[in-house]
């Protein structure tokens, strides 16, 4: 039993903080979508209510292996309120824009929580929002070093 509180404790700590989350299954092993039930259970069991969640197909490269319907899928992300792609890791189909859909909408999540606090502050100053970008790097790209906490 002691076992099993500390799994739950580092678990509560893993996802703490977390703002989004790819779901991934391999489109050509049911097993894999079937465990998707249990690790979105998991997320939503452990992270912030808001949390950006995608489901995402991969290996749409082998549709001749195909085990899961793209149809199941989306009908599954429909019902939970998951965003949905297929993609290949293997030709880059989609992976950009998977990452896109989750960033954009962490940036969207985040601009309403900002503009709401500006709003109950009474301020109703939302020209502080204008002009924000966010730099997401390329392959050639280096990540600034800074104040990371796991180097």
């Amino acid at each position: 039993m002691i076992l099993f509180y500390r799994y739950r404790a580092v678990t509560s700590a893993y996802y703490r903080g977390a703002v989004g989350a790819m779901l991934v299954y391999d489109i050509t092993k049911r097993q894999s979508f079937d465990h998707i039930p249990r690790w979105l259970e998991e997320l939503r069991n452990h992270a912030d209510k808001n949390i950006v969640i995608i489901l995402i197909g991969n290996k749409s490269d082998l549709e001749n292996q195909r085990q899961v319907p793209t149809d199941d899928a989306k009908e599954f992300a429909e019902k939970e309120g998951l965003f949905f792609l297929e993609t290949s890791a293997l030709e880059s189909t989609n992976v950009e824009t998977a990452f896109m859909t989750v960033l954009t909408e962490i940036f969207n999540i985040v601009n309403k929580k900002n503009l709401a606090a500006g709003d109950s502050q009474g301020n109703g100053n939302s020209a502080s929002l204008s002009g924000k970008k966010i730099i997401v790097p390329g392959p050639a790209q280096e990540i600034p070093k800074g104040n990371m906490c796991c180097q």
